[in-house]
C-alpha cells in the first residue's frame, strides 16, 4: 500500500508510529540513550537502558491501568517514562504525576524493606505550550520542593517538560547535543537532508531510521495510518478552535451590543430624569424634594440649578 500523497523524507516525529519507532525500539535505542543523556546534561550517564513492559497495572483488579509511550531503565535500576504529547489536555499535569506512581509502586519489594527508592523521570516531549509568561522559558523541570527554603526537598522523583514549539533557534545557534536533539525532533519532516549542524553518528542513525523510502511495506502501512491520524486529530482540534472563536467573538458581539444598549437606555433615562428636574426647579420646588422624585442626586440636582441661573 504506497504512501499516496506523502512527499516528506523523514517522518513526522509527532505520530505514534514515528515516536515509538525512534525512541522505542531495541534496534534505536542508543537514540534514546542519547537523547536522554543530552538532557540530564552530566547530571546522569547512562551507559545501557533496558525497556521495560509499557502497560502498567494497578495493585488490584479493580485499579486503572496506564500504557506508558516507552518506559525503560538504567544500568542503576533507575526508571524513565518518556511520552509524546500531541496536544494539551486538561489535567496533563496530574496525568503525568499518576504515571510516576506506577514505576514508584512497583519499586515495594516483600518482606523486609527499608522504603529506599530508585529515581524516577518523566519526561514529557509537547507538542504544545502550557506557560504563555514566558516565551522562551520551554525547558522544565520540575522536584519536590521546599517552599520556605526553596530547596530539593526530594532529588529522586523529577518531571522533565518540554514545550518544543517554543524551541526556535536555528541550525547555526545549535551548540550542545541538546539542542541538536529538539532541533531534529522538531523539523524533521520538513528537512530534505541531515543538517550539517548534527554531524554526531548518532544522527546519521537517526535519519537513517526516520526515513520512510527505507521502510518495510508493513511499517510504511503503519506509519500512513499513524499519520492519518495525527491529521484526522489536528483537523479536529483545529475545527474546534476555529469553531471556538468564531463562538467567542459571537458572544463577544452580542455581550457588546447588548451593553451598548443598556448604557444608551441609562443616558436616555438620565436625560430624562434631567429634563424632568429641570421642569421641578422652575416651579420652585427645593432640590432635596427633586432628588426624592427623579432619583437623582441634590449634587446634581444643585449643580443643574445653579447652570439653569446662570
Amino acid at each position: 500500500m504506497p504512501l499516496d500523497g506523502l512527499h516528506e523524507r523523514y517522518v513526522n516525529f509527532y505520530t505514534d508510529f514515528a515516536f515509538k519507532k525512534l525512541f522505542g525500539t531495541e534496534v534505536n535505542k542508543e537514540l534514546l540513550r542519547s537523547f536522554l543523556n543530552s538532557l540530564l546534561d552530566g547530571e546522569e550517564v547512562i551507559t545501557n537502558l533496558t525497556y521495560l513492559n509499557g502497560e502498567q497495572l494497578g495493585t488490584q483488579e479493580i485499579d486503572r491501568k496506564a500504557v506508558f509511550d516507552v518506559y525503560c531503565e538504567n544500568e542503576r535500576g533507575e526508571k524513565f517514562l518518556v511520552e509524546m504529547q500531541k496536544g494539551e489536555q486538561q489535567f496533563f499535569k496530574d496525568r503525568s504525576v499518576f504515571y510516576a506512581t506506577f514505576p514508584i509502586r512497583e519499586q515495594a519489594q516483600r518482606g523486609n524493606w527499608d522504603y529506599q527508592l530508585k529515581a524516577v523521570y518523566t519526561i514529557g516531549i509537547l507538542n504544545f505550550t502550557f506557560d504563555d509568561t514566558d516565551p522562551a522559558y520551554f525547558h522544565h523541570e520540575v522536584k519536590l520542593m521546599d517552599t520556605k527554603t526553596k530547596e530539593v526537598f526530594y532529588d529522586k522523583l523529577t518531571f522533565v517538560y518540554l514545550e518544543m514549539p517554543k524551541f526556535t533557534k536555528t541550525e547555526d545557534q545549535l551548540v550542545t547535543m541538546f539542542d541538536k536533539w529538539l532541533y531534529a525532533i522538531r523539523h524533521l519532516p520538513a528537512l530534505l537532508n541531515r543538517p550539517k549542524a548534527l554531524r554526531e553518528k548518532v544522527f546519521e542513525q537517526f535519519f537513517t531510521a526516520a526515513e520512510i523510502a527505507k521502510f518495510a511495506p508493513k511499517e510504511r502501512v503503519e506509519y500512513e495510518e499513524s499519520l492519518k491520524a495525527f491529521r484526522d486529530w489536528y483537523s479536529v482540534l483545529s475545527t474546534a478552535e476555529h469553531k471556538g472563536f468564531a463562538l467567542g467573538m459571537e458572544k463577544g458581539m452580542k455581550k457588546g451590543l447588548e451593553k451598548g444598549m443598556e448604557k444608551g437606555m441609562e443616558k436616555g433615562g438620565k436625560d430624562k430624569a434631567l429634563a424632568i428636574a429641570k421642569e421641578m426647579l422652575s416651579d420652585g420646588m427645593s432640590p432635596e424634594s427633586v432628588s426624592r422624585y427623579t432619583s437623582l442626586s441634590v449634587e446634581e440636582v444643585v449643580k443643574l440649578k445653579d447652570a439653569s441661573a446662570s
